[in-house]
């Protein structure tokens, strides 16, 4: 772990008991200063241990989709759908990460209270793996030595518009799948640096 530059955990990892207790010690044993990102079923792991967030390193990205959401905060989906923002920076504080809550107008929230919204929300991103594929980039982008906030911003940009290519290039918003997102990634880091 010592050698890490960035780590991702939680996609794939199913939620057997076992996976619990391993990632439980596992997030324990994360020095401090290696970037994580937490996604999927490591976020609903996490929440089988009380008071969960004391035990994380310094610098977490957690990306919960609205469910997901749901199950760390015990709100309803509904709750935290009629206030997006407030309460994705609510919980970037109280727990001490950057925070990105997907979904149609994806918000960014800091530990220090800053938030940030993507202003374009678009069907094609709406499709198993999608969210993956975002852990992927900001998880690469941590790796290159990005900060938290500007690995979450830049990630979810560079996500959205390998979503609109993939759109473009197949004329469709109802099939892509995360492999058209991985494909048009190139494309949305050029399109970003032009």
């Amino acid at each position: 772990l010592s050698n890490a530059d960035a780590m991702i955990l939680g996609p794939g990892f199913g939620l057997a008991e076992s996976t619990g207790v391993f990632v439980h010690y596992l997030i324990e044993a994360i020095p401090q200063k290696c970037p994580v990102l937490l996604d999927a079923d490591g976020l609903k792991l996490l929440r089988k241990k009380e008071n969960w967030w004391l035990e994380l390193p310094e610098n977490v990205i957690l990306t919960p989709h609205p469910g997901e959401m749901a199950v760390l905060t015990g709100m309803t989906i509904d709750e935290i759908q009629a206030d997006r923002w407030t309460i994705a920076s609510r919980y970037a504080q109280d727990w001490g990460v950057t925070l990105i809550l997907k979904g149609a107008v994806t918000v960014i929230a800091t530990q220090n209270g800053d938030v940030f919204v993507n202003p374009i929300s678009d069907s094609s991103l709406a499709t198993a793996g999608s969210g993956d594929v975002l852990a992927g980039l900001i998880g690469g982008l941590l790796a290159q030595g990005l900060s938290n906030h500007e690995a979450a911003i830049a990630g979810v940009w560079l996500h959205t518009e390998a979503g609109l290519m993939a759109s473009a290039r197949l004329g469709t918003k109802v099939s892509i799948t995360a492999l058209d997102l991985l494909d048009d990634i190139p494309a949305a880091f050029q399109a970003i640096c032009h």
